[in-house]
């Protein structure tokens, strides 16, 4: 253990944190006890480590380091160049297979900054407040809950999980040890979306009973690639890498951005669908699906990826009103007439446009046998919104000092992230599915609710 990592705290602590029992029921080896801290002032800096250091981690990094009352403490990552942050050393097969999604590492950090490549030894460190995790999907709950258990605050990437039964044992955590956290579904942190919050909840586009969002790209012919078995890269602990998934040999086109195409690790479902479903159903007030159907396959890309290059899914809320979300990935053209969300209500369409740029409101046009005359005005705003990702960074930094709820906590980002996987359960049961959103279990297909979880390869364990 290096200097950085014995630093004494700037901090009194009160008490000792049962954190390592907690720990040790995961299975997991905790080799220091962290302790509770007191409540950090609001000129004080808040000590983050960062858990995953890719192209997202990266933006993330470059996020925090953009905040005067941010101290980065320490780095954590299984690739090396990315723990070292040298661009020069990332392996050459990797850069020709990720391209521009290798991050450049240019940012300037402390020589005191400590760096691990297991997380458990980052989280051992006291000398913590607050842990960005921008990991693969498949590691997300288990290093959530050590972090509640260490006491950490957190700022976890979305989706929240890569389970639903994942997701509820994560709020459950930060529940019990009392963490403010903040899930990466930016677009809570608009303004934007707050005003369209407003707009359609006080019914200026009539009853919406049509919202729709697309992801297109068009990835034909070759996709993420085809690539044979072999050694892992130098520098890459690919063990550590998987976790709790199951044991498969190395490809170049599964990490370090590329897992997003692989069902075992994530979908596309969740790395897109999640942004648009929480916005949508934020805007319409919605908390989850009474039923979700999907349709899609693999019918045009040909590349290794285990899930869809085509989907479309359907789910129907509570309040009379059908959330679409497609994936498109073997065309280019955009599907909606303007933005990226569209609300389709009987006065008038809105169309949101991307990252909080602006929205535009078109009258409907009547249909057979009513007036003619337009029942609301046009209406165009633009520019109301920065770099919602630094915003969302900022209110999670404003949360921690406060203790005041962030924009999108734990039980918010797990009930957004449950429509992308029923989405998935959906398409792969072949079957409508009707979903309890108390009990979180599917009601109308028993052997659907296999589908909620997944066996972890020991010795991980879920809390």
């Amino acid at each position: 253990m290096n200097t950085n990592e014995l630093k004494i705290t700037r901090r009194k602590f009160l008490k000792k944190s049962t954190s390592t029992t907690a720990s040790l029921a995961l299975g997991l080896n905790i080799m220091a006890v962290p302790v509770a801290r007191s409540v950090i002032g609001a000129n004080e800096k808040i000590r983050v480590g960062f858990i995953g250091l890719g192209n997202r981690g990266t933006q993330l990094l470059q996020g925090f380091l953009m905040q005067s009352d941010v101290e980065v403490t320490a780095l954590c990552d299984v690739y090396e160049p990315y723990l070292a942050r040298d661009y020069s050393k990332v392996d050459k097969k990797l850069l020709d297979s990720l391209t521009d999604r290798v991050p450049k590492m240019t940012e300037k950090l402390s020589p005191d900054v400590a760096r691990y490549k297991d997380f458990r030894r980052l989280l051992d460190n006291k000398n913590i407040d607050a842990v960005v995790i921008a990991t693969p999907d498949h590691w997300h709950a288990i290093q959530t809950i050590m972090a509640c258990q260490a006491e950490k605050d957190i700022y976890v990437e979305k989706p929240l999980s890569l389970t639903i039964v994942e997701g509820r044992k994560m709020v459950e955590a930060a529940k019990r040890y009392n963490r403010v956290v903040q899930v990466g579904l930016h677009r809570r942190s608009s303004n934007l979306y707050k005003q369209i919050v407003e707009l359609v909840c006080s019914n200026k586009l009539g009853k919406v009973t049509i919202a729709r969002a697309y992801r297109v790209s068009n990835m034909c012919p070759a996709g993420i690639g085809r690539y044979p078995d072999m050694t892992p890269p130098q520098g890459l602990d690919w063990d550590l890498w998987l976790g709790p998934a199951p044991q498969r040999p190395y490809k170049d086109n599964i990490p370090l951005y590329k897992f997003r195409w692989w069902q075992a690790y994530s979908s596309q479902m969740a790395n897109w669908g999640v942004h648009y479903c929480d916005t949508i159903r934020w805007v319409m007030g919605e908390q989850a699906p009474v039923s979700i159907s999907a349709h899609g396959g693999r019918f045009a890309v040909d590349d290794d990826r285990t899930i869809p290059d085509t989907m479309e899914v359907i789910f129907e809320l509570p309040s009379g009103a059908l959330l679409i979300f497609g994936q498109y990935e073997a065309n280019g053209v955009p599907v909606l007439i303007d933005g990226e969300i569209e609300f389709r209500g009987t006065l008038g369409n809105l169309y949101a446009a991307s990252e909080g740029a602006g929205f535009k409101i078109i009258p409907s046009d009547a249909g057979q046998f009513q007036d003619s005359a337009a029942k609301i005005k046009p209406l165009e705003a633009k520019g109301m919104d920065g770099d919602l990702t630094v915003q969302h960074i900022r209110n999670f930094l404003d949360c921690v000092k406060t203790r005041k709820p962030t924009n999108c906590d734990m039980e918010t980002g797990h009930r957004s992230t449950t429509f992308a996987h029923l989405a998935n359960i959906a398409l792969a049961a072949k079957s409508r599915i009707e979903w309890d959103p108390k009990n979180e279990k599917i009601t109308n297909n028993k052997k659907a609710n296999d589908l909620l979880h997944y066996e972890y390869r020991k010795p991980w364990k879920l809390g």
